[in-house]
């Protein structure tokens, strides 16, 4: 799965980044359909801030953010949330429109 990185108004240490691929390739273990995946990495006044969009074959892309003090903490909570929406059971199949 390709991964990238980015870091907005911060910069961010080399130990952060190879934790972000290593939570993404986790997360890309939960489902055969990933197949992209960008963390962006943010800092506003007083709080950190990281999202998470996973990219599913199909076209669907799963969205996380997460909020801390710092940004190894809003990576765990986006994570969590990310692992959320992919542990949720898939939607059943539509048939099309009815036939009256």
């Amino acid at each position: 799965m390709r991964t990238t990185v980015s870091a907005r108004h911060c910069t961010i240490t080399e130990d952060l980044r190879v934790r972000a691929e290593r939570i993404v390739s986790r997360l890309a273990g939960r489902t055969p359909f990933g197949q992209e995946a960008t963390v962006v990495f943010d800092a506003e006044s007083l709080a950190h801030t990281v999202e998470i969009r996973f990219r599913l074959s199909g076209g669907e892309v799963l969205v996380a953010a997460g909020e801390g003090t710092d940004h190894r903490s809003a990576l765990d909570e986006a994570e969590r949330r990310l692992r959320r929406q992919l542990s949720r059971p898939g939607a059943k199949p539509r048939r099309g429109p009815s036939q009256v």
